[in-house]
């Protein structure tokens, strides 16, 4: 019992230890570790979770080289940081390239691929930019971090009803109807719409097979706008 209340108050002395001189080290190794981490700073963070939840976690490993490995892992990182900017090449070979995802309104499935995003991926992260119509967009990027970058066409750049002298009007939403092939019929029936109405507007845009289908969606004017499977887009040469 004895030992088993040692152990518990070594555990707690360890995490009142421990916290600040984790605080104290990840300030240290600056914005670019606690907000959105790049892939050499995520390693970094894993290791440094690794190393404080062994020493917390287990009374029998030794205290003191735990604050040291600490200690010794933010001067790496912000050794290894200082080396990135300062070298151009270093910092190339330990960041991801951003990827170019969506050109000209259409996916490029290529690239989705390359990086594993799924459809459904880049459609939350581009509600979360207040896009919900992809053929508003541009260019968006996923860019090193995991994060998107949207870069609207001009005609769709946001503007205020102040700034047209206009009343009040409906937002701009389009609705997914197909994704890689399939039709969602439940999305169709409840803007009053049928399969025979979505095949005959693919025909007119030239589409005879849905399996050549990779994103379909249907504003409120009921407009269709497809990307097509492999379709060939380019991207613009975007780098670090």
């Amino acid at each position: 019992m004895l030992d088993f209340i040692k152990d518990i108050l070594i555990v707690l002395a360890r995490i009142l230890t421990i916290l600040p001189l984790l605080l104290f080290t990840t300030l240290f190794m600056g914005k670019r570790a606690i907000g959105e981490i790049p892939v050499f700073d995520f390693l970094i963070v894993i290791i440094l979770g690794a190393v404080v939840g062994a020493d917390i976690a287990d009374p029998n490993i030794e205290h003191a080289p735990t604050f040291i490995a600490i200690i010794f892992i933010g001067l790496f990182q912000r050794v290894v940081a200082n080396w990135k900017i300062s070298n151009r090449k270093v910092g190339k070979l330990l960041t991801l390239e951003p990827t170019v995802v969506i050109q000209d309104g259409k996916f490029i499935t290529n690239n989705l691929k390359s990086i594993r995003y799924s459809i459904d991926n880049i459609l939350q992260m581009l509600r979360e930019k207040d896009v919900f119509d992809i053929s508003e967009v541009e260019t968006a990027i996923i860019e090193p971090s995991g994060s998107l970058s949207v870069l609207k066409k001009p005609e769709k750049t946001t503007v205020t009803r102040e700034d047209l002298n206009l009343g009040s009007f409906k937002s701009s939403m389009a609705f997914p109807v197909i994704i890689e092939g399939t039709i969602y019929s439940e999305v169709l029936r409840e803007i009053n719409l049928n399969e025979a109405w979505l095949i005959q507007q693919l025909s007119e845009q030239g589409i005879n097979e849905l399996s050549d289908v990779f994103f379909a969606s249907i504003n409120r004017n009921l407009e269709l706008h497809v990307s097509i499977k492999d379709e060939w887009n380019t991207a613009p040469p975007i780098k670090h």
